[in-house]
């Protein structure tokens, strides 16, 4: 069992794009909050950030950190923390979450979250990141579950178990993106809704959705790729009104940075979802 949320629907969010500022500044949006992601604001000053501030001050933000590392080897950038911290002080996002991933090796940065083990040691690491985080910070952050492409033989837990024992060792929320449970679950041959069912229900405070493109594989089999390129699709969208169901309303956010729309376009994705939190109605047990 879990516990319930409000009946009415929650929030309804967007991803912030530079070629939709000057529309919404002129003449709104029918969204409930922005995301953007930290990293793309830690200048000392400039038009993002005056934009950034002039978007604050008409809906709340949702801050999405890309560049932490929390699951990387080498200790967390100390130097990326305390920026991350002030930005969080200036704007005061009402959430702020990152990845169950690793970017970095060294001095080296990827442009990619890559994957880690489920063990005891990468367990033991990822803890240890998020409490500095959270104390850095001094508010709860939230952990998003990855879309992955490999698995690794060297796991020792399956990646729910994974999330359910770092919640409870570091009491951070959870981001559930349910887009990247369900490229996961088909490129590995599992069962989304068996993953997603699975975790704390009580600890997910937000949801992601988005689209993905379709592959092949070196075997020829269907390879999914967590692109933000597309609408969400039609098998995301279902098992987005099954979590809603097990929940109760959670506030989503529309994800899209590749190839992105006329902001009606997202309007109309984001009025899709609120129409899916006003169907689930007050959470139900299953």
């Amino acid at each position: 069992m879990h516990a319930e949320r409000a009946a009415d629907p929650g929030p309804v969010g967007l991803g912030l794009k530079t070629q939709h500022v000057a529309q919404l500044l002129d003449g709104g949006a029918a969204v409930d909050f922005f995301e953007v992601h930290a990293e793309n604001y830690m200048v000392d000053g400039g038009p993002f950030l005056r934009h950034l501030q002039r978007v604050r001050e008409r809906w709340p933000l949702s801050m999405h950190g890309v560049g932490l590392s929390i699951g990387g080897e080498a200790p967390l950038d100390r130097e990326h923390l305390a920026r991350l911290a002030a930005l969080q002080r200036r704007f005061e996002p009402r959430w702020f979450s990152e990845h169950l991933a690793w970017s970095s090796h060294g001095a080296r940065w990827f442009n990619d979250l890559l994957p880690l083990p489920y063990d005891n040691a990468t367990l033991q690491r990822v803890c240890e990141h998020i409490d500095q985080t959270q104390s850095a910070l001094g508010r709860q952050m939230l952990l998003e579950n990855p879309s992955t492409y490999v698995e690794f033989a060297a796991s020792t837990m399956d990646e729910a178990g994974f999330l359910r024992e770092v919640v409870r060792r570091t009491g951070c929320a959870l981001l559930l993106d349910v887009n990247n449970a369900y490229v996961s679950a088909v490129n590995h041959g599992g069962d989304a809704w068996a993953f997603i069912s699975a975790l704390p229900a009580e600890a997910i405070g937000e949801i992601h959705l988005a689209g993905f493109a379709e592959d092949l594989d070196g075997a020829g089999e269907r390879l999914l790729i967590d692109h933000h390129g597309a609408p969400v699709a039609d098998a995301v969208w279902s098992l987005y009104a099954r979590t809603l169901q097990w929940l109760g309303p959670v506030p989503t956010l529309i994800e899209r940075d590749n190839h992105v729309p006329a902001l009606a376009v997202l309007e109309a994705e984001a009025a899709q979802a609120r129409r899916h939190m006003a169907e689930a109605g007050v959470a139900a047990v299953v």
